[in-house]
């Protein structure tokens, strides 16, 4: 379990024991931590739930042409296997492909938030860990996801849906974050309204149409199970919970407090529908988790004395680090995950 504590201990440790660094190392900190993020988890060797049927889609991949690549379901991701195959690289190179878009998004997140580092140490154990190396197409679109809602955050409304389509090509769920913008928007609302309409009815047209009566059928009709989804989903309802009751003194910008404020409410209103169908809520929770990293790195903000601010401090770290020890040590599905194994090197 080596690989996955590293990737705790190291924000873990920039958060406990804090050094100032110039401004002009401050950068190269964060990307030669965010490489080192990628490289283990793209470089993992047999390692999540799916790796199976991931090393299947490369295989099939490498037998079609382009234009058969980019007429699958997802063609971002098999336009992808496709190319690397035909350049002679293998699924470890998809892999890390993969974790170097989820790093670069969440790299980006973090470093706009108050305690950046919280915010990393909020996304290593099922983030990162879990999603990274698990639900490998949609760690691709939560990368590009993060640097939409960054996008979105700046009022730059283009560039999020830009963000956003992009994630749909690997995982056709990412489109389901596009009402946000909309929701979010206090300027220009029929502009922004017309435009969010417009994208989601031109992509539910490209990826969604001939495949939504399949995932209707596959995850509500079917009553599909996602063993622990409604922990995960309550995971996401704690600071949704926070940010409700504490929003103005954790948000104080009133746009950014509105967006985040609606993502709140998303996440609330998964825990009811839970019930229905635990695997489809909790496939769309997972677009859901920056919000643990936005909330967790603005608590310290209801502190102020050093003195408080430092046991609420350590009560985080102590939460992420008993959630990743109970996932790797008593989760359904941790045997997938442990060990770490890194590729062979021969």
């Amino acid at each position: 379990m080596f690989g996955f504590w590293l990737m705790f201990l190291i924000p873990a440790w920039a958060v406990l024991v804090p050094r100032r660094l110039a401004r002009q190392h401050v950068a190269a900190a964060w990307w030669a931590v965010g490489i080192v993020f990628a490289l283990i988890i793209g470089l993992r060797h047999e390692v999540g739930g799916d790796w199976a049927s991931y090393a299947r889609h490369f295989s099939l991949a490498a037998s079609m042409t382009f234009g058969e690549a980019m007429n699958r379901g997802d063609p971002g991701h098999y336009v992808i296997n496709r190319l690397v195959a035909g350049l002679g690289g293998d699924i470890y190179t998809v892999n890390l492909i993969y974790a170097i878009v989820l790093m670069a998004g969440t790299v980006v997140f973090c470093r706009r938030q108050p305690n950046p580092w919280l915010a990393l140490l909020a996304a290593v154990p099922y983030m990162l860990i879990v999603v990274g190396m698990g639900y490998t197409r949609q760690s691709v679109a939560l990368g590009f996801a993060l640097l939409g809602l960054v996008a979105l955050g700046d009022g730059r409304i283009r560039s999020f849906v830009i963000w956003i389509a992009l994630g749909a090509l690997f995982h056709k769920s990412a489109v389901l974050l596009l009402p946000i913008a909309a929701l979010a928007s206090s300027r220009n609302r029929m502009l922004t309204g017309a435009l969010v309409l417009a994208a989601t009815g031109l992509m539910y047209y490209l990826l969604l149409d001939d495949s939504a009566e399949a995932l209707w059928t596959n995850y509500v009709e079917a009553d599909m199970q996602s063993s622990g989804g409604a922990i995960r989903v309550a995971m996401n309802a704690l600071p949704a919970g926070l940010l409700l009751l504490f929003r103005r003194r954790l948000v104080p910008d009133p746009q950014e407090r509105k967006l985040w404020l609606w993502i709140a409410v998303f996440a609330l209103l998964c825990l009811p529908l839970v019930g229905i169908s635990s695997t489809a809520v909790d496939r769309v929770a997972l677009y859901l988790i920056p919000l643990q990293l936005y909330v967790f790195a603005r608590l310290p903000r209801l502190t102020r004395t050093t003195q408080a601010r430092t046991p609420l401090v350590l009560g985080i770290v102590g939460f992420y680090a008993a959630v990743q020890y109970v996932w790797l040590n008593f989760a359904t599905h941790a045997q997938y995950w442990v060990p770490y194994q890194l590729m062979p090197l021969t």
